[in-house]
């Protein structure tokens, strides 16, 4: 593999592989991610997939290989990764206001808030207004919505302007109004910031219209393809490990259904 250039490639992986308890994940991870993309992590159950997002941040060794995020090793930058971890908006501390948690993505480091200066508020309402997340930035995250809840913890993944950002299923336990919003919002930060975007989806289909390629683990291997090659009837029947198929609505726009 040629050295990535960080300014074009977000994530560059070398014979990567990982296990965990022992038990080997994924590997042969050989791919580089380019910057400013939105990339599905898919997978069946158990394959690795929030692992992956894990071992980009540093949080866990790789068993074999090398990856390189944004040309550094990692862990070694995470200040240019937003992370949105799984059930982090049911898992998040009820009782703290809305703007508050959007400021420990700044001085979450710290054992208390301390004194915010003038340009860290700035930071906060800027995370905030582009998840149209401000009429709701002093109320306590116990009398949001899940979706307004959600809103404000991308919001939170956003707020050190991150050249990566990392979503964990961030539609998970929505209901369809919340999933469109967020992802009208997400489509609309992309296209105004250019941050290159990885989602974990167990369902593809209310993210289809953002994505332009994906990281699928398959048969304990790890491989990146555009999302035109991935949309294949035989190839997510064995990711998923049942019966696929790609489907067009009357409006021509693509959907994945399960086929009895």
């Amino acid at each position: 593999m040629f050295p990535p250039d960080p300014d074009s490639t977000a994530l560059a992986f070398d014979n990567v592989s990982v296990e965990r308890g022992g038990r080997l994940l994924w590997s042969q991870a050989t791919f580089q991610v380019p910057s400013g993309g939105i990339v599905a992590v898919i997978g069946a159950n158990g394959a690795g997939k929030s692992t992956l997002l894990q071992v980009i941040l540093g949080l866990i060794p790789v068993a074999s290989g090398h990856i390189q995020v944004f040309g550094k090793r990692p862990g070694e930058d995470n200040h240019s990764i937003g992370y949105l971890p799984q059930n982090y908006a049911v898992r998040s501390d009820h009782a703290i206001r809305a703007a508050d948690a959007v400021m420990l993505g700044l001085n979450g480091y710290r054992w208390a808030f301390g004194r915010s200066t003038a340009g860290q508020r700035r930071r906060v309402e800027e995370a905030l207004e582009s998840m149209r997340a401000m009429e709701f930035a002093g109320k306590r995250l116990s009398q949001l919505s899940g979706g307004q809840r959600q809103r404000v913890a991308i919001a939170e993944a956003l707020v050190a302007r991150p050249r990566l950002l990392m979503l964990d299923e961030p539609l998970a336990s929505l209901d369809l109004r919340s999933q469109r919003e967020i992802v009208e919002l997400l489509q609309r930060l992309h296209q105004d910031r250019g941050v290159t975007i990885l989602v974990v989806a167990h369902d593809l289909n209310p993210v289809l219209t953002l994505l332009d390629s994906a990281i699928y683990l398959l048969d304990s291997n790890a491989h990146y393809d555009t999302i035109n090659s991935v949309l294949d009837d035989a190839l997510l029947s064995h990711i998923y490990g049942t019966p696929i198929e790609v489907a067009h609505c009357e409006h021509g726009e693509l959907y994945i259904r399960s086929v009895v």
